[in-house]
């Protein structure tokens, strides 16, 4: 299998916590609240201590740019559980600090994009929203489809909150449009 990385990506600064190459082809997005009206660059340095122990593929910050932590090539080390990233590139969204932990339109907006070249990149014509965990992770994928994962499903966090959770289906569909006009 053969990785890139997003043309969207402004801004870079590489972390040292990952797992190097991945076990499994990319079949999952799994976009994150940063908890924080992080810019990319912040989050970058929030990313960049070994001891910190996280990180992830993007960032994407209030502004609507778009950062590479960890190539797409390489396991980041984001939602708590290694099985599922190794097959899922990870988002981190800025956000507010409070639940719902609400992202401002912009960001939304780029999330959607970066999700529709996230699977056009590796393809996939669908984006699947199934809001049941163990109906998600039991799921078996078309070979033409990319599943959106939640980080509150492999730890006890609210992760990805409230307002985005709720909005998942939309960025579902808004993805799946995208892909089927291209």
């Amino acid at each position: 299998m053969e990785y890139s990385n997003s043309p969207l990506v402004v801004y870079t600064a590489f972390s040292p916590n990952h797992s190097g190459l991945r076990n499994h082809a990319i079949d999952r997005i799994t976009p994150h609240c940063v908890v924080g009206q992080c810019s990319v660059e912040v989050l970058g340095n929030i990313f960049l201590p070994e001891e910190r122990q996280a990180s992830s593929n993007y960032g994407i910050g209030p502004d609507g740019r778009v950062a590479l932590y960890v190539e797409e090539k390489n396991r980041s080390w984001c939602s708590s559980s290694p099985k599922n990233d190794h097959r899922a590139v990870t988002i981190e969204c800025a956000s507010d600090t409070t639940e719902p932990y609400a992202m401002n339109e912009t960001v939304f907006s780029t999330l959607v994009t970066l999700c529709a070249d996230i699977c056009r990149r590796n393809g996939k014509s669908k984006l699947l929203w199934i809001p049941d965990k163990e109906a998600a992770l039991s799921y078996r994928q078309r070979e033409d489809e990319m599943l959106l994962t939640v980080h509150r499903w492999f730890a006890n966090k609210s992760c990805p909150g409230t307002w985005l959770y709720n909005r998942l289906g939309a960025l579902a569909w808004q993805v799946t449009d995208r892909l089927r006009r291209k």
